[in-house]
């Protein structure tokens, strides 16, 4: 009686991970071997996991990665220019947490998107949030704004991002209306979060996509500072799958 009246308490508190521990003590005769203190030291664990793991799920569900990707499962031997000393820097996170962008860029088929999803992943596993959008549908859904008047609102959201990854920048080139809409949703990260942004065009063709010359220089003066660079090459892994 007693054990269900606390079973109840710690569910009550929210204390899932704490509760199903407690539980699974009460019914291992291998705990009894423990003093209280190794006991509820495993309890005080299980509650931090479950957590942890909640949390985790609740920031892959917010991400909506286009791949279920990690960083484990990176393919290096696959011959298109993947530095592994580059990547073992980037896994860390501390990029993110320096307010830093990676800018990845690549033919169709060498894996951009994927790999994105996969530093996207590890970030969420550093607790941090993140989401994925191509980028035409992002300045789309920002025209879509103006017209609602949730522009303002929509900028905030995601401006509170640690992390954005635009897919597939610079398949066409930008009006200066949607020149201008890039430039107020990167000036809001500047400095202040970081971006992941792949495109099949090489940064030093990005000027042209943006139209506007004004406004190009300053859209790339903000993205390619500080940014670390992942130059992929080589046949389309695609051809492999």
């Amino acid at each position: 009686m007693l054990t269900q009246h606390t079973l109840q308490r710690l569910r009550r508190l929210k204390l899932d991970g704490m509760a199903a521990a407690f539980e699974q003590q009460m019914t291992q005769s291998t705990h009894a071997e423990l003093s209280f203190e190794e006991r509820f030291g495993l309890l005080v664990d299980r509650e931090l996991t479950s957590r942890d793991n909640r949390r985790l799920a609740r920031l892959l569900k917010a991400a909506k990665l286009k791949f279920n990707a990690c960083v484990e499962d990176i393919d290096y031997r696959h011959p298109r220019g993947l530095q592994r000393s580059q990547m073992a820097s980037l896994i860390t996170g501390d990029w993110v947490r320096q307010r830093q962008n990676v800018l990845i860029t690549g033919l169709t088929g060498c894996g951009k998107t994927w790999l994105a999803c996969a530093l996207a992943n590890q970030a969420c596993r550093q607790g941090m949030s993140t989401f994925y959008v191509r980028t035409t549908r992002l300045l789309e859904d920002l025209r879509i704004a103006h017209a609602d008047g949730s522009y303002a609102k929509k900028l905030a959201q995601l401006a509170k991002l640690e992390l954005l990854i635009l897919d597939d920048f610079g398949l066409q080139k930008l009006s200066r209306a949607q020149a201008q809409d890039l430039l107020e949703l990167i000036d809001d990260r500047h400095g202040a979060r970081s971006l992941i942004i792949t495109s099949q065009l090489s940064t030093d063709h990005w000027h042209d996509t943006l139209g506007d010359p004004t406004l190009a220089d300053a859209i790339l003066d903000r993205v390619l500072h500080n940014a670390h660079k992942i130059l992929l090459d080589g046949e389309s892994m695609r051809k492999n799958a």
